[in-house]
């Protein structure tokens, strides 16, 4: 199958803004082809020969954009980590180019691809934040608590509110979610 690693140069780019932009003002749902074709100004034969599919374009449009991309932090602190981390996931879900992409996955739940790639950027992302528990452990920082536990607790809070309820996030919301989760985490309940 094509994809990402062919498709290059000034055709290529005009695809993935045409898809982002098409993703942004229609979702998934409305996204198609031909309207791609449009707007970036090509035969739909060229979108065909790089990707055979509509997922296989969002795919490729997602994977270039690097809308959902993080750094992985290094504050000196688990807490200053988590919090760094959780900013950096809000900003990400809530920014102007990753907003398509967010929509365009929660949107196409029943498309095989579209589920790979969304368990690959965000069931992924643990391994990409190993060293903020691997430091944490270091310094004797981290709690009992199994670390993908923490990071989905953080990461849900994120989600759930961002995405499921679309409210605004209060100034301090990662650093109340991570103070939260790391006492909850410290200082388990009665009944243990």
């Amino acid at each position: 199958m094509a994809g990402i690693g062919t498709a290059s140069g000034p055709r290529a780019a005009a695809i993935f803004d045409a898809a982002r932009e098409l993703l942004a003002e229609r979702g998934h749902d409305g996204l198609t082809i031909e309207a791609v074709a449009r707007a970036a100004g090509v035969n739909k034969t060229t979108i065909y020969r790089w990707w055979p599919s509509k997922p296989a374009l969002v795919r490729a449009t997602v994977l270039h954009a690097r809308a959902l991309d993080i750094s992985v932090p290094d504050t000196g602190s688990l807490r200053g980590d988590l919090v760094a981390l959780v900013e950096q996931v809000t900003g990400l879900l809530t920014g102007p180019h990753a907003e398509p992409v967010v929509r365009a996955l929660a949107g196409a739940s029943g498309q095989p691809e579209l589920a790979e790639l969304t368990r690959e950027l965000f069931a992924g992302g643990f391994a990409r934040e190993q060293p903020v528990f691997e430091r944490a452990r270091a310094r004797g920082e981290l709690p009992a608590t199994d670390p993908q536990l923490l990071v989905d607790l953080v990461a849900g809070a994120v989600r759930v509110r961002v995405l499921l309820r679309r409210q605004p996030l209060p100034d301090r919301f990662a650093a109340d979610v991570v103070d939260a989760v790391l006492h909850s985490a410290r200082y388990p309940g009665e009944g243990e």
